[in-house]
């Protein structure tokens, strides 16, 4: 909850500092831009991975910030760590057949410990039962199914003896007046080149990286901006380095039009196309199956298939991506819950998929029917009506009539009859059963 409160603010922070006269840190232009984005955008769905330490104690990845566990009760899990059945190319199978086409995983999540090979540190997957890189397999599997890859590295880490003691920090002070003698002796500027060396780390070592996840900023009393991660120049190097990739939007850089390629609501649905200065921003929610990021062994809050299919669809209805998060166990298996999930969607994008892929919001001045959801793919201007409740035998579509050349279901490619109503609208002769999909989709292929 309170990472939820962290970056909904950053969030908006991000789109009120928006001014008439936009700063630019680029010289790149909006067409270099959107060449540059065009797979994302294209793609719409990817796998997010939160996988690290805290897949041990399994009751949530803020698990040392929430128990304010200190260091020396928290390296048991890092003696302890040993993905023994860990198959980073089943990972990729289960990935790509839920109809995903990216993934991005946390390489460093707030708790400091890397499942990459790190110079900078011996806190890293090398030095546990592991005794490997985790993120190279991780990266040749994934490249190997064909899907892009992305790293999240979080620009917080509550291990390093020179990362200071905050308000979201595992040993932060009930009194205030206590920070400066808990943070003696530590010195970000000492921090700041580790997370940039790591950073470079990333950037140089495993090839063509195609998203970057900076996680997060939160400024403000006792927190951390960009001056604490020294943003500017950090930016700078990953687009030296990795020209193609896109960054998200948490180094608090708000300021700038390209201080962040997407701006990402977290674990909400956003009621409209997310704009600055009036106009639509690229975007991407980032959601879970339950209520935590990390592996939750008891946790019940699990959505069903049909919730995450709405999730979907409705991201996509708005113009924007969903990067839905698996936690993996300790031991390296997705959970037998995060499997029925993965292969629930997968069913239904195997042949509803078109109406994701290539797709954004309907075009202004066509009318969503009631309990549905509209997608369009502006290049075969199609129309895709997702029927979230299932009407009986007659479907009525608000001044479509003399608009449509041809309609039919999507997932068998069979003809739906269609006629048009004195009123200008376009009725269809539905079946009475409902086909046997978690949610029907009709293709309407416009005039």
């Amino acid at each position: 909850m309170k990472k939820l409160l962290y970056c909904t603010l950053t969030l908006l922070m991000f789109l009120s500092q928006a001014q008439a006269q936009e700063k630019k840190i680029f010289n790149e232009t909006d067409q270099q831009k959107e060449k540059r984005l065009g797979w994302w955008i294209n793609d719409r769905f990817g796998m997010f991975i939160h996988w690290g330490l805290y897949a041990l104690p399994a009751r949530h990845e803020w698990v040392k910030h929430n128990e304010r566990i200190t260091d020396s009760a928290y390296q048991k899990y890092f003696d302890n760590f040993n993905p023994d059945l860990y198959d980073p190319r089943e990972w990729a199978r289960m990935a790509k057949a839920a109809g995903m086409k990216y993934a991005v995983i946390t390489t460093k999540h707030h708790e400091g410990f890397c499942l990459f090979d790190s110079e900078y540190t011996d806190y890293k997957a090398t030095k546990t039962g592991a005794k490997k890189d985790l993120i190279k397999e991780w990266v040749d599997a994934f490249r190997a199914e064909g899907l892009k890859v992305g790293f999240y590295y979080s620009l917080i880490d509550w291990h390093h003896p020179d990362f200071t003691i905050d308000r979201v920090h595992p040993q932060r002070p009930n009194d205030p007046k206590d920070y400066e003698k808990l943070n003696k002796g530590r010195d970000m500027a000492k921090y700041r080149t580790y997370l940039h060396n790591q950073v470079r780390e990333l950037m140089t070592k495993y090839g063509k990286i195609d998203i970057l996840w900076a996680d997060f900023s939160y400024p403000g009393d006792h927190g951390k901006n960009h001056d604490d991660w020294n943003s500017m120049d950090l930016i700078k190097m990953i687009r030296k380095l990795q020209p193609g990739i896109l960054i998200n939007d948490r180094m608090d850089l708000g300021e700038y039009e390209d201080g962040g390629d997407f701006v990402t609501p977290e674990q909400y649905k956003v009621a409209e196309w997310p704009t600055r200065n009036g106009k639509k921003v690229h975007w991407e929610t980032c959601q879970t199956f339950s209520g935590s990021w990390g592996y939750y062994r008891d946790e019940t809050s699990w959505k069903d298939n049909k919730q995450l299919l709405v999730l979907l669809i409705e991201t996509v209805s708005k113009g924007g991506n969903l990067l839905l998060n698996v936690g993996p166990t300790s031991r390296g298996l997705f959970d037998s819950r995060a499997q029925d999930r993965l292969n629930g969607m997968g069913e239904w994008m195997k042949v509803n998929g078109r109406s994701i892929y290539g797709c954004t919001q309907a075009p202004e001045g066509i009318q969503r029917p009631e309990n549905t959801l509209l997608t369009y793919n502006p290049e075969t201007k199609r129309l895709y009506v997702h029927l979230l409740d299932y009407p009986l035998q007659r479907f009525e579509l608000p001044g479509l009539k003399g608009k449509v050349k041809y309609a039919q279901f999507l997932h068998d490619g069979s003809e739906i009859k269609m006629h048009g109503t004195d009123k200008g609208d376009l009725a269809l002769d539905m079946p009475v059963r409902k086909p046997d999909a978690e949610i029907p989709v009709i293709e309407l292929v416009l005039q």
